[in-house]
């Protein structure tokens, strides 16, 4: 395993070639440590291709205890990534759970050796489609094989592996994130000690499903797209994946959290210009989330994230029965789910904790009463920070922590 310094950076404004550059630089060497295996440990996919060489970055917060007992993964969301808190290395921004993890918060770093990836797909160091495929020289591109969130879990394991890691104290994320809790609790549940999973579901929905997708076309559609060959060729298609980003972001939000937000209210005045220009308030916002989406993703990567979201289906995965993937298990679950969350609705939340309770076993659930929308996980929601100081300490205690 090959390591490199862990750095952040604070980029100042720089030119289209320079930003790609950049975008590259993070795909292939990124700022943060690196695990790199060999083409004699390849990763078998869902789809039936060894990806091999490959390589995983990661961070990690806090120390691993003598005993090895006291390990959370955290695993991110489809645009998050590595820096869950850290300064992250393109836009200079927090990391993005640092509500929840740090010293005295939660998932207390004083108390816990605290891991996450960068998912096998994604661009921020992880191999993906921007990464470079050994057989041409050439990037990735549509090359890449399709992953699923099964595959990313067996990457993660073989990371915790090479950490010296056999098993994990707690098992957390949302959305995404959550997909891969409840994916780690049912493929490798004797290592799992503790799982919560938040704001997510046992499947992706048929409408979650379409909103990808108008996503995806929306960024093949883009001229500059070049039917993704586009770092070769040396165009961006930024304008398609900024167009994915503000439809996405629409779902991670709520209509109360717009309306106080935002309402109706003109940009940079009060009355409309008789344009196309963006006269209201919210409709800059998500044009300034499209462009700064940008500067930090890969398009590919987009395209093949939410692939694989679209193909989790844990029931079905078992037999059409969601509880047969929780057989046996004595694996201890927090679920979490959030009121105004319509991406992952609580019904989703209670058909997990439902199959939990048919498999018998161990499970707390909690619905945050929150008008943020999906993005709730994210934020500063004291409800959350409370059921999960209670259930992790709960945890630790059990665990001898």
């Amino acid at each position: 395993m090959d390591t490199q310094p862990d750095t952040a950076l604070r980029p100042d404004p720089i030119d289209e070639p320079a930003r790609r550059a950049s975008e590259r630089s993070q795909a292939l060497d990124p700022k943060s440590p690196v695990a790199r295996f060999s083409a004699d440990t390849p990763l078998l996919t869902d789809a039936g291709i060894e990806l091999a060489p490959f390589q995983i970055a990661y961070q990690t917060a806090g120390t691993l205890n003598a005993a090895r007992s006291n390990a959370v993964l955290i695993c991110h969301a489809l645009t998050g990534d590595q820096y869950f808190a850290h300064t992250h290395p393109v836009t200079g921004k927090p990391g993005w759970w640092e509500t929840l993890v740090g010293p005295g918060k939660p998932i207390d770093t004083d108390r816990y050796f605290v891991v996450c990836s960068n998912v096998i797909g994604s661009c921020m160091g992880s191999t993906g489609p921007a990464s470079i495929d050994p057989a041409t020289g050439r990037p990735y591109g549509l090359n890449f094989p399709l992953v699923t969130i099964r595959d990313m879990v067996r990457a993660q394991l073989m990371l915790l592996e090479h950490l010296g890691i056999h098993d994990l104290f707690l098992c957390i994320g949302g959305s995404m994130g959550g997909m891969q809790v409840l994916q780690w609790a049912a493929l490798y549940p004797e290592r799992v000690f503790a799982a919560m999973p938040i704001a997510t579901g046992p499947r992706h929905s048929a409408q979650n499903i379409a909103f990808h997708e108008v996503g995806r076309q929306a960024i093949m559609a883009d001229p500059a797209w070049a039917d993704g060959r586009y770092l070769e060729a040396g165009t961006r298609p930024a304008k398609g994946l900024g167009v994915a980003r503000m439809g996405a972001h629409i779902t991670y939000l709520s209509e109360p959290a717009l309306h106080r937000k935002f309402g109706r209210r003109f940009q940079g005045g009060s009355a409309p210009t008789f344009s196309f220009n963006a006269d209201f308030q919210i409709e800059s916002y998500l044009r300034h989330q499209g462009l700064s989406f940008v500067e930090r993703f890969d398009a590919n990567a987009y395209l093949y994230l939410t692939r694989a979201m679209d193909y989790f289906d844990l029931a079905e995965d078992h037999g059409g029965v969601l509880a047969n993937a929780f057989r046996g298990t004595k694996t201890r679950f927090c679920v979490i789910s959030f009121t105004s969350d319509w991406l992952f609705p609580t019904r989703d939340s209670r058909a997990i904790v439902h199959a939990l309770n048919a498999a018998a076993a161990p499970v707390a659930f909690v619905e945050v009463e929150s008008d943020k929308g999906h993005d709730a996980f994210l934020l500063d929601e004291p409800a959350m920070f409370s059921a999960a100081r209670g259930f992790i300490d709960a945890a630790a205690r059990a665990r001898g922590l």
